[in-house]
């Protein structure tokens, strides 16, 4: 399983939110090259990175510090927040990014989302799931919708993609561990899916467990941030 390190941006500085609220932000570093060089150095070989002002304003923002980190790293790296236009998607891919991060799209535009499958290719996306209580959560998880999580994510499959994270929203920055159950029904449902399980990661013995059930990888942010998981120890899985 593949640990994949997140670095939220805000203001073109390293932050982390507690369960998506802006009031609740904590600055981890001023310079997030330097964050994406520490993680190259321990071995890491992904990155997912979102632009939070870009999800607030609705359009890409921090598309320069994707370039910095693409150009002077190897790190291979998904970007998501405010992708709502097809010119959205070139500058992501255009700045460096490898994949990029769908979320609210894929809810609420299906058929554009669709249409960027189709032009762009689907291994280039990242499909990104806000759940609460297996409903797909919007609008900075203040909105829940009918949308089962199984159903949401077998539509797209059957349209190409391969790659989908998932991210409890009542756990996402609170250190309080995943939801290995919800994660687990994912996974035996769609065994074929390269599924990346995300929130809630508290230390080690939770990405093991997550190992267990089958996700192919994890994104794990405050965890780090905090020193419940040290990059030595990922060095060791890596």
């Amino acid at each position: 399983m593949e640990i994949i390190p997140a670095i939220d941006i805000i203001d073109g500085k390293c932050v982390r939110l507690t369960q998506g609220d802006y009031s609740q932000k904590k600055i981890y570093n001023e310079h997030p090259l330097e964050v994406a060089m520490a993680f190259e150095d321990a071995g890491l070989r992904r990155l997912h990175l979102v632009d939070l002002d870009g999800a607030k304003a609705g359009k890409v923002k921090n598309w320069k510090v994707l370039e910095a980190l693409a150009g002077k790293t190897s790190l291979v790296i998904d970007f998501g927040g405010g992708i709502k236009t097809a010119a959205d998607v070139d500058i992501v891919f255009n700045s460096g990014a490898v994949l990029a991060t769908v979320g609210s799209i894929a809810v609420k535009d299906g058929a554009l989302f669709v249409h960027w499958l189709e032009q762009y290719g689907a291994d280039r996306f990242l499909l990104g799931a806000d759940v609460k209580d297996e409903k797909i959560a919007v609008s900075g998880w203040l909105e829940t919708t009918d949308r089962w999580i199984y159903d949401f994510i077998e539509e797209y499959i059957e349209k190409g993609v391969r790659q989908v994270f998932c991210t409890d929203v009542s756990k996402d920055g609170l250190l309080q561990g995943p939801s290995i159950d919800l994660y687990k029904n994912i996974v035996d449902k769609f065994p074929d899916l390269h599924f990346i399980a995300s929130g809630g990661v508290s230390g080690m013995d939770d990405v093991r467990r997550l190992a267990e059930i089958g996700c192919k990888g994890v994104i794990i942010g405050k965890a780090i941030y905090e020193g419940l998981i040290t990059l030595n120890e990922i060095s060791e899985l890596c």
